[in-house]
């Protein structure tokens, strides 16, 4: 039997991420482990106890002290939901200054797969900086995710688009089970370990 591959959920502070338990649920369910990195503010929102019960992992905010083991395996995939205005501009632009981001950048430069699904308010969007940090992170293969998708009007079915994405960039074919079939990059810094 090949074991689950895993995913690594970037939460950032953006309104679906109250209810992201549910994005969880729909995860788990399809076969992946999950493993939480949430921005410092997101962390206030959630019940992290709850949520390390759901997925069997601690949910990150904080870097681990040197020497401390990687609390979490290796990741097969990212998905950033819901990721902000802020996270999408430091992370275009190379800014490590959280756990959240430092996952994102170490992730985009081992090559492995990632989507993102930004939930920004229209006046930010409309920042002339913004959509150029969306065209680097596109340009540098990150999957963004057109337009604010994460409607909360959509109620629990606002997940299925991070579902259904995230099956067209791993191109699994509802096959998660099968690690070998999506596989980590030559180039990723997890494929000796951490």
């Amino acid at each position: 039997m090949t074991e689950r591959p895993v995913l690594y959920l970037v939460v950032c502070a953006a309104g679906p991420a109250e209810h992201v338990d549910e994005l969880v649920d729909l995860l788990i369910a399809d076969g992946w482990q999950v493993c939480m990195i949430v921005s410092p503010t997101a962390a206030t929102w959630l019940d992290r106890a709850a949520l390390q019960d759901k997925t069997g992992y601690l949910v990150r905010v904080e870097w681990r002290m040197p020497g401390d083991p990687e609390p979490h395996p290796p990741a097969d995939v990212v998905v950033a939901a819901p990721v902000t205005f802020n996270t999408v501009t430091k992370w275009a632009l190379g800014i490590n200054d959280t756990l959240a981001l430092g996952v994102l950048n170490e992730s985009l430069g081992a090559g492995l797969p990632i989507i993102a699904f930004p939930h920004v308010k229209a006046e930010l969007g409309a920042h002339p900086a913004y959509a150029s940090h969306l065209k680097v992170l596109r340009a540098a293969g990150v999957v963004v995710a057109d337009e604010k998708p994460l409607n909360p009007m959509n109620g629990p079915g606002r997940w299925g688009v991070v579902v259904e994405a995230l099956l067209a960039a791993v191109g699994l074919n509802n096959n998660v089970t099968d690690v070998e079939s999506h596989g980590r990059p030559s180039n990723s810094p997890h494929t000796t370990g951490p």
